[in-house]
């Protein structure tokens, strides 16, 4: 049985598209608020001099002792934000009291600063940690974030119900945790991934066929006017769809979802109660699904 999709006009003018949030990004009066709590990171060993804030939000319906699934969202505050695009922290606890997804701890984790710097530009690390094609920043989540978040609950040992979400130079360092570190991270949601500005190139679309497939599960969301997107260079869009079009010739679970607009967290915001549906999906990545 075919699902039927309801009619919807195409925006003529795509340069200032904005998408509806639907009920699940809202506050629901029949569905308890989960706990947030607050942690500081005041320095780091991977990444020496800077500090940060965790937020790790626990939904109403966890139970103490049980494990865990484990989401980890990159850009902490901005995708934690209750009135922003992406609300995360809402759509957790509605996903999870509706039993769409399962008891899912969110970890909001702000890219680090350099406090002791005045220049506003140099304060932010949030480039080096987020751009890079290293291991860096799985390592600094894995043995300086996670430690913090158990000793306020308990986590799944199961990597298939281990997530990592950002957008823009989060996605591709979304993307990028989970590659290098699949025995962990396995479920990727990445919106309007900055793959175009990774230092030496998007390594993903020549890498993705050379090497066995991995068993991740993917959503990518790409804008039809992200930057550069008529440009002959450093264009995101282009980047995002060549190495969507890899992970499908290399056969990997992934779903590429394609809007209009620009380099705007909006459209992600909106698609997220629909991409943890879809990348928290039961039992291990199968791309036929």
């Amino acid at each position: 049985m075919p699902l039927r999709v309801p009619y919807r006009p195409l925006p003529v003018d795509q340069s200032d598209v904005v998408y509806e949030h639907g009920p699940d990004s809202r506050p629901r009066d029949d569905v308890p608020t989960g706990d947030t709590v607050e942690l500081r990171l005041a320095d780091s060993v991977t990444y020496p001099g800077t500090s940060r804030t965790v937020w790790v939000h626990v939904p109403a319906a966890y139970v103490p002792g049980e494990p865990a699934s484990v989401m980890v969202f990159n850009d902490g505050w901005w995708y934690l934000d209750p009135e922003g695009e992406v609300r995360a922290g809402i759509v957790l606890d509605n996903l999870v009291h509706a039993g769409d997804i399962p008891v899912t701890i969110g970890v909001f984790v702000d890219p680090g600063v350099f406090e002791q710097c005045d220049d506003p530009d140099e304060r932010k690390n949030r480039n080096v940690e987020y751009d890079a094609f290293d291991d860096r920043y799985v390592t600094f989540l894995l043995e300086e974030v996670v430690p913090l978040v158990q000793q306020h609950c308990a986590l799944t040992d199961d990597p298939d119900r281990w997530a990592i979400c950002g957008g823009s130079s989060g996605g591709n360092a979304a993307f990028t945790a989970a590659w290098l570190r699949p025995d962990r991270f396995r479920r990727v949601v990445a919106f309007l991934s900055s793959f175009a500005q990774m230092p030496g190139g998007n390594p993903y679309p020549a890498l993705l066929p050379t090497v066995p497939r991995k068993p991740l599960r993917v959503f990518l969301q790409a804008g039809h006017r992200d930057l550069n997107w008529n440009e002959p260079e450093h264009n995101w869009l282009a980047e995002n769809l060549r190495t969507a079009a890899a992970l499908a010739e290399a056969g990997y679970a992934v779903r590429l979802v394609l809007g209009d607009g620009g380099h705007s967290a909006n459209h992600g915001g909106v698609l997220l109660p629909d991409a943890l549906r879809w990348v928290c999906a039961s039992g291990p990545a199968d791309p036929r699904r």
